[in-house]
């Protein structure tokens, strides 16, 4: 079973500027919750133990935010909203340990996770990037278990993507169909419309074995210097299977301004204490 998660949290941020000057972006809200911990309770519900954190010394609210705070617990209960202390301290985080690794250079996604290698050791391991949020009935990182299940294989979230945007995206060439998903045969970094084998991207979740490490240290950097994660799962693709499989739900890139927006107001939709307002401000503004 997958124990550990990894969640690279280290880069700058830039398309958030100036709010994530002083304020991590993965520590902006959606609605009255962090970013990122949306997808840490993703992991938690799926029964990891361990969340590992490759970040900066610059975002050290992020520990912060996942540490218990008693200071303010006790005064919730002593001013009679008892109700929040679970909203402030969440029963369910006392169940996992999080670890926190400084990622020294932001050298791209492949390096981040690269040095969880000593973290995660020879198991099996997740990945998720908390700029993709997730919204189904059965969690993406739940989709992917279950295939990693069948095949103990590598397994990776895909969704399929308008072409005029899959530059944007590592793309797969789809293999045959089984167990529920797809057979990579191969992958690409932001091909272009033209060049890209497929309309099926990955998006920010992953299934590894300890395999991909070996191939993380062999990849070289790219143009912009950057280890791509997608370079790395290339090579792993000649000594192992990897398999896709398509996730079915909601995703929202909050990575950019767009996205972000409209996660917001999908979830203000969905929130019942202030959905029929949102609504009505909607209206107004259109």
């Amino acid at each position: 079973m997958i124990k550990k998660a990894v969640l690279p949290v280290a880069g700058f941020g830039t398309r958030f500027l100036p709010a994530s000057k002083a304020t991590p972006k993965e520590m902006l809200p959606i609605i009255d919750k962090p970013l990122v911990q949306y997808a840490v309770e993703e992991a938690i519900n799926i029964g990891i133990e361990e969340i590992i954190f490759i970040t900066s010394e610059e975002k050290y609210s992020i520990e912060k935010h996942f540490q218990k705070n008693e200071l303010i617990e006790k005064k919730l209960v002593l001013s009679g909203k008892s109700e929040y202390v679970d909203k402030l301290n969440p029963k369910i985080f006392s169940k996992v340990s999080f670890k926190y690794i400084i990622q020294e250079k932001q050298n791209g996604l492949g390096d981040a996770v690269l040095q969880a290698e000593s973290a995660v050791g020879g198991e099996s391991f997740a990945v998720l990037l908390p700029d993709d949020l997730f919204f189904s009935e059965k969690s993406c990182l739940s989709q992917l278990v279950e295939t990693y299940s069948r095949t103990s294989t590598s397994v990776i979230a895909v969704n399929k993507i308008d072409k005029k945007n899959i530059h944007k995206y590592g793309v797969i060439k789809p293999g045959k169909e089984e167990f529920g998903a797809i057979l990579v045969d191969d992958i690409v970094e932001k091909p272009t419309a033209d060049e890209a084998p497929s309309d099926i991207a990955v998006c920010g979740r992953y299934i590894f074995t300890s395999s991909i490490f070996k191939f993380l240290k062999k990849t070289s950097a790219d143009k912009s210097g950057e280890i791509q994660l997608t370079d790395a799962v290339r090579s792993l693709l000649i000594s192992e299977n990897v398999h896709a499989k398509i996730y079915d739900g909601e995703k929202f890139d909050c990575g950019s301004k767009k996205g972000f927006v409209h996660a917001t107001i999908a979830l203000a939709l969905r929130d019942e204490s202030i959905s029929h307002d949102i609504k009505k401000i909607i209206k107004e503004i259109s």
